[in-house]
């Protein structure tokens, strides 16, 4: 039991550094089988996944896993079988084709749908931040494919957008048991049904999967920009299921006009239906929601905690979960009550672990490529509309991410520290009343941290 709680404590913190599509595709399935004399075990589906994260993420888990325990010194990858006692060779390929199949029986998803029933509305938490998108939703599963279709909401990473849409889903199915068929898809998975449609020329069984359903969920629309086959057989399936009163839900990082490489007709169709957004959570938001996870882990905290975590974690609900694992699991594993003292030591560390992954070049850089300006017009001396922007927003993350000094952001800016103060301030205060700013800096930020 404790290997269980202490790897899942580690895919917390590591849930928060990589991609979501990562995440799920290659370390959901993952368990920590044993450790002994400073080597971690660690149990992955198949081949492939043992190898992709030898090569790709060992540095990263080995890093998190030495904040949990100190005497962590390597990690020995092996690939083993859901269910040990019924564990048999199978080749790459055996392997390959069962990997779906084993991850949603591990999650309980439903392999007809693709969704996940722990996502519901009725666990969806709702403040200022999200009732509008949460209020489109519920109406939604009240008139399927008549109002708000298609149903189009962004927002950045961690913020619950998965979850609204996936609830959509499993709400039409509890509501309509049997009459309406809905699916959720990523578009990384409806870009790999069409590449192989065209191999294998079943091109058809590809589109009766797709248009044979009453709701079609895309999740993370933005990857189909620029894929040319996956853009125009997603426009012929959106025209077939709208024309036929099917609902249409999609969702993403940013509004369909801020995705250059999508295509106009498709920019044009999303933008003839109900398009919202999700922002950070509130301080009341952020306080229901670990007081949620809590009730449904049966576990309790001292109220002074739960509010110093809402305090401090406050631009993402995936760091929120993952600070509270980490919480939990030394709670666990030591056997004593959390103090606001201890609290503070674990949050301090997950804030010291995040920000050390960044430097000021990345901020700067995921700026500019996000305005489409150089970074020698940000650390210049122009004072052009356009630049003016930018420069107070990479002030802000600097302060906001590195909790780098007003003289140091000053300086790299080419400025003096009292202009950096200014320009703080300003983009704290605007983030909270313009909700076009808000979006701007959630973005950002996931560029900052992508992979």
């Amino acid at each position: 039991m404790e290997l269980e709680q202490l790897w899942q404590s580690i895919l917390g913190e590591m849930e928060v550094q990589i991609s979501r599509a990562n995440f799920a595709t290659w370390l959901k399935n993952s368990r920590l089988i044993d450790k002994k004399d400073g080597t971690f075990y660690i149990g992955l589906p198949n081949n492939f996944a043992k190898e992709w994260i030898e090569n790709k993420y060992q540095k990263n888990l080995l890093g998190i896993i030495r904040n949990f325990d100190s005497s962590a010194k390597n990690l020995k990858f092996v690939v083993v079988s859901s269910n040990p006692k019924t564990a048999t060779k199978k080749d790459l390929a055996q392997d390959l084709m069962s990997f779906e199949n084993r991850i949603s029986l591990d999650f309980k998803i439903d392999p007809e749908t693709n969704l996940n029933p722990r996502y519901t509305l009725d666990s969806f938490i709702v403040g200022p931040s999200n009732e509008l998108a949460y209020a489109g939703a519920s109406s939604i599963v009240k008139e399927l494919g008549l109002k708000y279709n298609p149903f189009f909401v962004y927002s950045g990473v961690g913020l619950g957008k998965t979850h609204l849409i996936q609830a959509i889903g499993n709400a039409v199915g509890a509501q309509y048991p049997g009459k309406f068929r809905p699916r959720y898809v990523s578009s990384e998975k409806f870009t790999s049904d069409i590449v192989w449609g065209i191999r294998n020329k079943r091109m058809e069984d590809i589109k009766k999967k797709y248009r044979d359903v009453d709701v079609l969920i895309i999740d993370d629309i933005q990857f189909i920009g620029g894929k040319e086959k996956t853009e125009e057989e997603f426009f012929h399936t959106f025209n077939a299921l709208y024309e036929g009163n099917k609902q249409i839900i999609i969702s993403s990082d940013r509004p369909p006009q801020a995705i250059p490489t999508l295509e106009e007709r498709l920019r044009s169709r999303f933008g003839g239906g109900l398009i919202v957004d999700i922002g950070y959570p509130e301080y009341e938001v952020r306080v229901a929601i670990i007081k949620s996870k809590l009730q449904g882990l049966n576990r309790d905290l001292n109220q002074v905690v739960i509010e110093l975590i809402a305090n401090r974690i406050k631009k993402n609900i995936r760091e929120l979960e993952g600070v509270l694992n980490k919480i939990l699991f030394y709670q666990e594993r030591k056997g004593v009550d959390i103090t606001e003292k201890i609290a503070q030591e674990i949050i301090e560390k997950s804030a010291q672990n995040l920000s050390r992954r960044v430097s000021d070049a990345q901020i700067i850089k995921a700026v500019s490529e996000f305005y489409n300006i150089s970074t020698e017009n940000i650390l210049g001396r122009s004072r052009k509309k356009q630049v003016v922007e930018p420069r107070q927003i990479v002030a802000f993350l600097l302060r906001d991410i590195l909790e780098m000094s007003y003289p140091y952001i000053g300086e790299k800016l080419g400025r003096d520290h009292t202009t950096a103060i200014h320009a703080y301030d300003k983009i704290n205060q605007e983030i909270n009343k313009n909700s076009s700013l808000n979006q701007k800096i959630i973005l950002i930020r996931d560029m900052i941290y992508k992979d």
